[in-house]
């Protein structure tokens, strides 16, 4: 069991690091927003999933970790989001369509 504790947390940090990648080559805030939310999602979501493989004994409140992980990042990051577009933040010059323009005539401000 501890060898495959081994190979899940290496995967949760090659997302990790594929991830941080991700923020320095997308080139606006929508996309590095998307680039962090789903790799560090899946690589936190891993890595601690790996480490309670890895120690029997701290199953159970890892996964307690893991879930709360998978339940508020991707939350945390549509609040990001929604606040830059919301201050006006622009995309990116190569963005072709902004969808969410389609909705401002119902948002409430």
């Amino acid at each position: 069991m501890y060898y495959l504790g081994v190979v899940v947390t290496g995967v949760g940090v090659l997302f990790l690091c594929l991830g941080g990648i991700g923020l320095f080559r997308f080139p606006d805030v929508y996309n590095r927003v998307q680039a962090g939310t789903k790799c560090t999602t899946l690589g936190a979501f891993a890595t601690i999933i790996g480490v309670g493989i890895m120690e029997p004994t701290w199953f159970w409140k890892t996964l307690i970790i893991a879930l709360f992980i998978l339940a508020t990042n991707p939350i945390s990051s549509h609040s990001l989001g929604r606040a830059a577009y919301k201050s006006g933040t622009e995309l990116a010059e190569g963005s072709v369509v902004d969808m969410a323009s389609e909705f401002e005539e119902y948002s409430e401000e």
